[in-house]
């Protein structure tokens, strides 16, 4: 009987490397069991390179005629290993701590990045993880070994939800190279006090990346589920305002309606991709569009 991984989808779990790493192979292992071949690309693509062994790489990788012509163990890297990097950029702003059914923003976010990176890291990509807000970046740049996807889960418990996206470019000069095939995702709520995300987003594309917008949102945020006079609180600036939920109900929706059109329309007309996902959504739909833009990038 296959286990399902929202049982799984508690803080105790979420936050030990063993247990995030329980939930990703979970994740992964059941979406691939419902496709009708395998999606594995990476060793057996058109050779490039030789690269020194590095423990906790694959032993069915080593060259073994290199091996004995040279006493020395050599992996055999593919175009696609050493061309392509995913790397996910997160939003560590406090609203990503909104809770609903007693799981964060955030630590969905956390169940997304390590099942995303599992199966990244199985197809033989280097792997890499930037978190910020404006009080502290959290980075680990890409790289392919198995042990340091233990050390990219191991940074995405540490993240600490702080203040608000950085409003300075500067703090994000370097999150992605120029120069290589690179498949971005950046998730985020999409809170912005101007269009400082947007801005953001829009620069990270280029001609030889993939970026898609991952927009995490409540079921409450979306359909605005209250009822009778409610305060609501801004998490980053701790602003607060008092509403009748009835009267604010149909003005809230039809101005996120609006801001998920622009904000939509806006990437779209950039060549990025938008998805939209709720805190309830399957993290298999996610994997769906990770093996979608990968292909591009082949």
């Amino acid at each position: 009987m296959k286990k399902d991984y929202r049982q799984l989808l508690k803080p105790e779990v979420i936050g030990s490397v063993s247990g995030l790493a329980l939930i990703a192979r979970v994740v992964v292992d059941g979406y691939l069991s419902g496709l009708n071949h395998s999606r594995r690309l990476g060793p057996g693509m058109e050779f490039s390179q030789y690269r020194g062994y590095e423990p906790g790489d694959d032993m069915r990788l080593l060259d073994w005629k290199m091996l004995a012509r040279s006493g020395r163990y050599y992996i055999k890297q593919s175009e696609l290993e050493t061309n392509i990097a995913v790397k996910f950029i997160l939003d560590s702003s406090r609203s990503m701590l909104h809770e609903e059914n007693s799981l964060s923003k955030m630590d969905y976010v956390r169940v997304l990045v390590a099942s995303l990176a599992y199966l990244a890291q199985n197809q033989g990509d280097a792997v890499g993880l930037f978190a910020l807000n404006d009080r502290n970046l959290h980075a680990i740049y890409p790289r392919v070994q198995k042990q340091h996807f233990n050390r990219l889960l191991q940074e995405l418990i540490d993240i600490k939800n702080e203040g608000k996206w950085p409003a300075d470019p500067r703090a994000t000069e370097k999150l992605h190279d120029r120069s290589h095939k690179e498949l971005i995702f950046f998730i985020t709520d999409m809170y912005e006090n101007s269009t400082e995300l947007t801005d953001l987003i829009k620069r990270l594309k280029t001609n030889r990346n993939e970026v898609v917008v991952v927009h995490v949102m409540g079921r409450d945020e979306l359909e605005f589920n209250y009822k009778g006079t409610v305060t609501f609180e801004d998490m980053e600036t701790g602003k607060r305002i008092k509403v009748d939920a009835k009267e604010a109900k149909k003005k809230y929706l039809e101005s996120l309606e609006v801001m998920i059109n622009t904000t939509r329309d806006t990437l779209l007309a950039n060549n990025i991709s938008y998805e939209l996902f709720k805190m309830e959504d399957p993290i298999g739909e996610a994997l769906q569009v990770f093996l979608k833009k990968r292909m591009n990038l082949l």
